[in-house]
């Protein structure tokens, strides 16, 4: 496989062990060492350290069950034995309440180490509802109804 089909394999990874709710094999997609980051969808989701993403993970894992992640548009970057990947995707969920669609933005930083890429770094945010197309911020947000 090219570096960028074995860059891109890792998502495929990830997604399978999420789905999986295995922890272990989640954070074998994360380099080996403890200087990794991620940043999440969630106010308080950034974190360093792979004992603070694992609990990210976990409570992630708690509150809703992974059945599909849809991939649609994917970029990836390579210099040398680094590389960085841009995606959009839904992630299909069942929670408690019922099925959701999470649309997600992903950043991904990685490095090649011992000839396999790893993971140092996960960015996910989902798009500013109240942004509309074409415009460069959010409006405000509307106000509740009293």
């Amino acid at each position: 496989m090219s570096d960028k089909e074995d860059v891109l394999a890792t998502l495929e990874d990830y997604a399978q062990a999420y789905r999986a709710k295995d922890i272990d094999r989640l954070m074998a997609v994360f380099d080996d060492g403890d200087d990794i980051s991620l940043i999440g969808t969630g106010a308080d989701e950034i974190c360093a350290g792979r004992s603070a993403i694992g609990e990210v993970f976990a409570r992630n894992f708690s509150d809703a069950t992974a059945t599909r992640f849809e991939w649609h548009w994917k970029h990836v970057t390579l210099a040398g034995d680094a590389a960085a990947v841009a995606v959009t995707l839904t992630i299909h969920l069942d929670t408690d309440d019922g099925p959701i669609q999470v649309p997600v933005r992903w950043t991904v930083v990685l490095a090649k180490k011992a000839g396999h890429w790893r993971w140092l770094h996960r960015h996910a945010s989902s798009a500013a509802a109240t942004q509309g197309e074409g415009k460069a911020y959010p409006g405000a947000a509307p106000t509740p109804a009293a």
